[in-house]
């Protein structure tokens, strides 16, 4: 009924291109129309403001000679106030936008190592965006966005780059470990010598302690028992610690037999060779 009367529905986010007697004449906004079809006035057809995206697959190599695929998305649109341009100057959108981001791609990926294709990624989206802008502009449309959403590498060279970057970081545990084998051996070396140290010392207190101990039994006993010399004090401790040494022997059901001179003169060979001994060192200082 509409059309029997010239009224025609325009919807939102869309323009119609109207003709007249086969010419343009006008772009209709959305919403209703009156287009009397004795005037010889037509709808010559619609065109979307959506934007809209184009996904370009795009073979390409690098150079270092490495076969890839390039994905890059395009988002676009037609410009109202250029629909006229939109609607007659082109016939095929997508073909014409594929055609501008295959030479685009083309031109840029073969200046760059693989590497660095990976890592300019957004420039290689701009170069295309700008190529785009300027020559879609002309058509009547806008380039809102371009996107290089992937670069896919031949099956081979992702395998190879895959092993490069495992064995890279097999190497970096490799040298963690080593390092911390390292750390704790130089730790434990070092709590050794600090052991080490810490017994000596003690060992040193002890031998001071007994030597202080010596010194103030001897002194004590010179002043209880007059008339004995340092000599027989002396004599009188080495017995003394010869008995406590033989206990202590004996008192231990884990040692083993020891075969030692027993007697009286043996403790007084004991002395003497204690006596030499000492006055030895004190010679040779």
């Amino acid at each position: 009924m509409g059309q029997c009367l010239g009224l025609v529905q325009i919807d939102q986010s869309n323009v119609a291109i109207k003709e007249t007697f086969g010419k343009f004449s006008g772009v209709l906004e959305p919403g209703c129309h009156c287009l009397p079809w004795c005037f010889g006035q037509q709808i010559a057809g619609y065109l979307s403001l959506r934007v809209k995206q184009l996904d370009v697959r795009c073979d390409t190599k690098t150079k270092d000679n490495v076969f890839v695929t390039v994905v890059a998305s395009v988002q676009y649109r037609a410009l109202a106030d250029k629909a006229c341009d939109a609607f007659y100057k082109l016939s095929n959108t997508k073909g014409q936008i594929q055609s501008y981001v295959f030479d685009v791609i083309r031109a840029t990926v073969p200046k760059l190592n693989l590497d660095d294709a990976f890592e300019q990624k957004n420039d290689i989206a701009k170069a295309v965006e700008d190529e785009l802008e300027k020559a879609m502009s002309t058509y009547g449309y806008e380039i809102v966005q371009t996107l290089i959403i992937d670069i896919e590498p031949d099956v081979h060279v992702k395998r190879a780059m895959n092993e490069i970057n495992a064995a890279a970081r097999l190497r970096v545990a490799a040298n963690e470990k080593a390092e911390a084998e390292k750390i704790l051996q130089i730790k434990k070396a070092e709590g050794e010598a600090e052991s080490k140290y810490l017994a000596g010392v003690g060992v040193a207190r002890q031998r001071q302690a007994i030597v202080d101990g010596l010194r103030d039994s001897v002194l004590a006993f010179s002043e209880n028992v007059p008339g004995t010399s340092a000599k027989d004090i002396m004599d009188m401790v080495l017995v003394t610690q010869y008995f406590d040494t033989m206990k202590e022997i004996g008192a231990n059901s884990k040692s083993s037999s020891v075969f030692i001179p027993h007697g009286p003169g043996a403790v007084r060979d004991v002395a003497a060779q204690i006596r030499d001994g000492l006055l030895q060192a004190n010679a040779q200082q």
